[in-house]
């Protein structure tokens, strides 16, 4: 069963230690990069949400979420929605569902609006990586045309 988990002193080591493929690493970055842009947000005005993604109780991947970026240059609708800026699963746990189920539990915690309310939920993502646009598109995002720092702009109303 997969659950979304705060980033701990006990299990960070585990979250640092997870990693793609070697030919998905253009498309996401290090799980470390992503804790620091955390912090830049959170002390920027932003609203970040970082979780551990396990699998029962083996962390199996990373997914930063975040809330009305601000100070940055950002895609349209960037204010006052949702953003899932990174989710990786570790090349040892691919092609088992659990980026699929990873993604419901994420959209059911966004559907919480725990920074505030929100229309939409976008993610950026490169137009050459064919899977991340199949798993988003399962769950009903559609690109809306915007292609911001080389990467397409897709888009789910809440």
């Amino acid at each position: 069963m997969i659950s979304l988990r705060k980033i701990t002193l006990e299990n960070r080591r585990a979250m640092f230690n997870l990693e793609v493929a070697e030919e998905q690493r253009q498309y996401v970055a290090s799980n470390l990069s992503s804790v620091a842009s955390c912090y830049v947000l959170s002390v920027n005005g932003g609203h970040p949400y970082p979780f551990i993604i396990y699998a029962d109780e083996q962390p199996v991947g990373f997914v930063m979420i975040t809330y009305g970026i601000t100070g940055y240059e950002e895609p349209s609708l960037a204010k006052d929605n949702y953003c899932i800026l990174r989710l990786m699963i570790d090349k040892q746990h691919q092609h088992k569902g659990y980026g699929r189920e990873a993604m419901g539990k994420i959209l059911e915690f966004i559907r919480t609006f725990p920074a505030g309310g929100a229309q939409y939920c976008w993610i950026p993502y490169k137009g050459d990586n064919t899977a991340a646009k199949k798993l988003y598109e399962s769950f009903g995002f559609r690109d809306n045309g915007e292609v911001f720092n080389n990467e397409s702009i897709t888009v789910l109303e809440l």
